[in-house]
Formats: structure tokens, C-alpha cells, sequence
């Protein structure tokens, strides 16, 4: 029994060998010729994708552009970054403009399957909610019949807006607006009573959009949250190793925060004994080949970028102007849903 136990893992080792170095699809040739990756994100959507004065871009989206530039280039910072609206969005990854698509979108399957796209993970657990000024006295979205609503067209966010209301046997007025700036705008100016978005969006509003003299304070989420919005990147059908890298990048900042690798340990971290830590950081060769970048692309991603749990923390979480709790996005061993298969 003991030596059939060994051969199988020969044979197993066997196999590895034999799939060899991944070979690079067209499109992820087309990276590395340009020598930078070309990331579609939101025209600002505070800690998710937004520039700032000086034209750089941070966020979770952000960061996950970075992810996948650090595998490949070894280098967070050769990433081109192109805001896109809604409705740009698709025609953009589709045609070519863009490499990957980061910019808090929903995964469908009309999306994943009609337009073509590979979606490689979720990055954010989301869902759709309901933000009113406070004078209106509002405590539910079940009080909202006859309410004037800002939404987005091109949007889950249009769709389930409508099947919330029929289904509620409520009626609402729609103004729809393509650039998220303007639907902003015309919140606040009072055009429209209810602006309805991802969760996540409606915070990210009240936190850093909010025109003065008011304040976060002068509006409230209501506590519905009426659909699934699984956001994360997407890619064009047809080049599987670069879809496996963009998934496997964000895999690693998941498998870095659980094995408590940072970007401030990770050098310490190297020295580690831990079978599982030394083939995550490539200390132990052979993820890097049939992944087809540099053994080192864990350890890249993990000190440039910093792992989920540190990107979480410094653009949504508790250290930034959002402070969204984890919630769905913690890790699976801390109650939540953020579960990477192992690098192994």
C-alpha cells in the first residue's frame, strides 16, 4: 500500500512536469508587447477607482489592476487606466480598448455569456441599496411609492430598481442619467428623491461627494438591500492564461491575508519553514512556471500591493473616509464569504 501511495504522487508530480510553462494567449501577448496593462475603471467612484489631483488612481479596483501588472511585470505601476462609464464599459473590453475590466461591476449571466466576458472572481460582495436626504424622514425603501428615483441606465442597477417596485406594488418616476458625476448632481440638487446604487456606491457617495454646506449627516442608506451584486473583474473570452492570471492575482491577495502575509512582513516571511508560505512566495519553485510569470509574482503583488485584508482596510474599511465594515468580504475562516482555492 505504502508504495502505491508513492507512486501516485510520482505520477501526480508527473503531470505537473508534462503541463510545463503556460502558453501566452493574444491577448496576453498583447500586454507584454505593450509592456503595460490597460485597466477599465469607473469615471470616480471613491475607494474603488478614483484619481486625484495629480491624475493617480487608487481604490479596490485599482488595486486590482495593480495585482495583475505586479505578475506579470513584477512591476504594480505599469498599468494604463481608462474611466469608463456604465455604458462604455462593455463596448470598451469587447473591442479591445481595455485588457481587463475593474470597475465595480456585477456578474451576470447574460453578461458572462452573451457579451462574451470571463468573469475571474469576486473582488466585492455587494448589493443594491437606497440613499434619501434625512429631512425626508424616510426609514425604509418600503415608504418610497411615488418617489422620484436617479439611477443609471446599462445597469442590474436599472433592472432590479423596476422588479423592486412592481414587486412592492409601488410606483416610482425614473430620471436616468449615464455619468455617475452628473446622477450625483442632480441628487443633491434635489432633482430626484432617492438615489439607488450598489451599497457600496450610495457610501462611497455620502462620504466623499457630498456638497457643502451639507454633510454625510443630511443623508441616509435605508436598510434594504434588494439583489446580489457579485462585483469583480472581467476579461474577453478567449486567452484562458490571462484570464487565470487576473484570477490567480486576486487569489493571492485572499491567500496572503490567511496565511497573515503583508506587505510589511513579507521579506521576514520568506524565511518561513511553512511548506504552504514557501510555494506561495516562490520560495519553493513551480507555481510561477505553470502560471506562466516569475516565481516571485506572489511576493510582487503582496509587497507592492499588499494583500485583500490591507487593500480592504486602506480604501473602504475602517482606515478610510468609508469605513464599510467586512461583512460578506471577510475571509471565509472569519465569517465571511472571501474563500481563495489553494496556490499549490
Amino acid at each position: 500500500m505504502f508504495k502505491k501511495f508513492i507512486g501516485a504522487g510520482t505520477v501526480a508530480a508527473a503531470l505537473l512536469g508534462a503541463a510545463g510553462t503556460a502558453h501566452a494567449g493574444k491577448d496576453l501577448d498583447a500586454v507584454k508587447a505593450r509592456g503595460q496593462l490597460i485597466c477599465g475603471v469607473s469615471t470616480g467612484v471613491a475607494g474603488f477607482s478614483q484619481a486625484d489631483s495629480q491624475g493617480k488612481w487608487t481604490g479596490l479596483d485599482v488595486d486590482v489592476c495593480r495585482a495583475v501588472a505586479a505578475a506579470i511585470f513584477g512591476d504594480a505601476e505599469k498599468v494604463k487606466y481608462v474611466p469608463l462609464t456604465a455604458q462604455q464599459r462593455f463596448t470598451a473590453i469587447q473591442s479591445g480598448e481595455v485588457d481587463l475590466l475593474s470597475r465595480n461591476t456585477t456578474w451576470t449571466l447574460q453578461r458572462d455569456t452573451a457579451l462574451g466576458l470571463d468573469f475571474t472572481s469576486i473582488s466585492y460582495y455587494d448589493g443594491q441599496g437606497f440613499m434619501v436626504p434625512k429631512k425626508l424622514g424616510v426609514k425604509s425603501a418600503k415608504e418610497l411609492n411615488g418617489a422620484t428615483v436617479c439611477v443609471q441606465p446599462g445597469t442590474t442597477t436599472e433592472l432590479n430598481l423596476a422588479d423592486y417596485f412592481r414587486a412592492n406594488k409601488m410606483t416610482f418616476k425614473p430620471v436616468v442619467i449615464e455619468k455617475v458625476e452628473e446622477v450625483r448632481s442632480a441628487f443633491f440638487a434635489g432633482r430626484c428623491d432617492v438615489y439607488t446604487t450598489d451599497a457600496s456606491g450610495l457610501y462611497s457617495t455620502r462620504a466623499a461627494n457630498v456638497p457643502a454646506p451639507a454633510t454625510a449627516d443630511d443623508f441616509v442608506v435605508l436598510p434594504e438591500i434588494i439583489s446580489k451584486e457579485p462585483l469583480g473583474p472581467a476579461v474577453r473570452h478567449g486567452d484562458q492564461q490571462f484570464a487565470d492570471i487576473v484570477r490567480w492575482s486576486f487569489f493571492a491577495m485572499l491567500e496572503t491575508e490567511e496565511n497573515d502575509i503583508t506587505s510589511k512582513n513579507v521579506d521576514e516571511m520568506l524565511k518561513s519553514e511553512n511548506p504552504s508560505i514557501k510555494r506561495i512566495l516562490g520560495v519553493t519553485p513551480g507555481i510561477g512556471k505553470a502560471l506562466g510569470v516569475d516565481e516571485k509574482w506572489v511576493y510582487n503583488i503582496v509587497k507592492q500591493v499588499g494583500n485583500y485584508g490591507e487593500s480592504f482596510e486602506r480604501n473602504v474599511g475602517m482606515g478610510s473616509t468609508l469605513k464599510i465594515a467586512r461583512g460578506l468580504n471577510a475571509l471565509w475562516s472569519k465569517g465571511g464569504l472571501q474563500y481563495a482555492p489553494p496556490i499549490r
